[in-house]
Formats: structure tokens, C-alpha cells, sequence
């Protein structure tokens, strides 16, 4: 096959799970990679038994461990040997929905579907935005069929690219941008490139 260019990028995504990221050899895998798209997101959803934050940058509570947060899964990728500068954290534009319940730990009606949300219809109409600065993520909660939902909003991105800073990662992405507010001040993606590019 004729490639025109002589250098490409070679890219993978990976989930942010302990038990697949244990299957694959991340120090060898990097002297192949140019980027690791981690996608930091799912670590709760209909498949759970309890309801969550599903793009936690931390424990929402003492009842967690790290293997339930992006934080804990990047700590788990230098452990292996994976260099922090090739990481790119993964920012899901999407919320996730747990019907009948108001706040993280809680047993959940299965949502109809999949419990997904894209980014542009949150906060739901009637509700109000809160965040969980602990976990480093956004919620709402609905009296309707989508109850608890979490996502990520401005502020969380903003506190997720002090951490890629402060961490030395490559940066940010997002799954998938068609899904964002078309509002600047909502833009999750406007929101990222500012707080990589402030000198704050």
C-alpha cells in the first residue's frame, strides 16, 4: 500500500480499566505509541449495580478505590512505565442517566436504553447544575425518568486540564464533538483549550 507522507502518528484508544490496561504491556506498547487517547469515562452506567459518577477524576467517596477514577488509572499507567507526556485524558461528552436515585452509591431503576445524554441537553430542563468538586465532576437530578445524571460541564474540564498540567500529560480529547454545546461559555471543548492555553 502507497502511504504519500513519511511520518504518521500512531495512535490507540483504551478504556480506563484496570483489567484490560493489565493485559497489555504499556512499556513495550510505548515505544510504539505517539498517543494514548485514555478514555478516562464509563466507570459507572447501566452495566453497574450502583449509581456513579461516570467520569470522576477522583473518589467521590471513601468507598472507592482508584481503579474508579481517572486519576488513580493514570497513577496506574505510570506505574507501568508509560510516559505521562504521551497521555491524552479523555473527556466524554455525554452524561450518563440512573433513574430513581439522587446522588452516587445508590442501587438504580435500568434506565430504557443506555442512560445516554448528550452533552448539548444537559443540565436537564427543571434542574440545576451542581458539581462535586471532590470527584472533579457534574451532576443534575431530574423528578422524571432520567433521575441522577453525571457528566462533565466547564468547571470540571477546567479542574481536569490543572490536572493534565500539573501531571505533564499531552492533553485533552473528547468523545465526540458533535455532542457540545454550540454556546462558547458551555463548549466543553472551548473550555479545555482555554484552561491548556491560560498561564494560570
Amino acid at each position: 500500500m502507497y502511504l504519500p507522507e513519511e511520518h504518521y502518528l500512531l495512535t490507540t484508544a483504551l478504556p480506563a480499566s484496570r483489567a484490560v490496561l493489565g493485559n497489555i504491556d504499556l512499556c513495550r506498547a510505548a515505544d510504539y505509541l505517539d498517543l494514548l487517547n485514555l478514555m478516562a469515562y464509563d466507570f459507572y452506567g447501566h452495566w453497574t449495580s450502583r449509581s456513579g459518577h461516570h467520569s470522576q477524576l477522583y473518589p467521590s467517596s471513601s468507598k472507592e478505590d482508584e481503579s474508579s477514577c481517572g486519576a488513580g488509572i493514570i497513577a496506574y499507567l505510570a506505574s507501568q512505565g508509560f510516559p505521562a507526556r504521551k497521555v491524552l485524558l479523555g473527556i466524554p461528552l455525554f452524561g450518563r442517566s440512573f433513574p430513581g436515585v439522587a446522588s452516587p452509591g445508590h442501587r438504580f431503576s435500568k434506565p430504557s436504553g443506555d442512560g445516554t445524554l448528550e452533552y448539548h441537553q444537559l443540565p436537564r430542563k427543571g434542574t440545576k447544575e451542581h458539581v462535586d468538586k471532590r470527584a472533579c465532576a457534574a451532576f443534575c437530578v431530574s423528578s422524571g425518568s432520567t433521575g441522577f445524571t453525571s457528566y462533565d460541564n466547564p468547571e470540571t474540564v477546567k479542574m481536569k486540564a490543572a490536572f493534565v498540567k500539573q501531571k505533564g500529560l499531552g492533553g485533552l480529547f473528547y468523545w465526540t464533538a458533535p455532542a457540545d454545546s454550540k454556546d462558547s461559555k458551555r463548549s466543553l471543548v472551548a473550555a479545555g483549550f482555554r484552561a491548556l492555553h491560560s498561564s494560570g
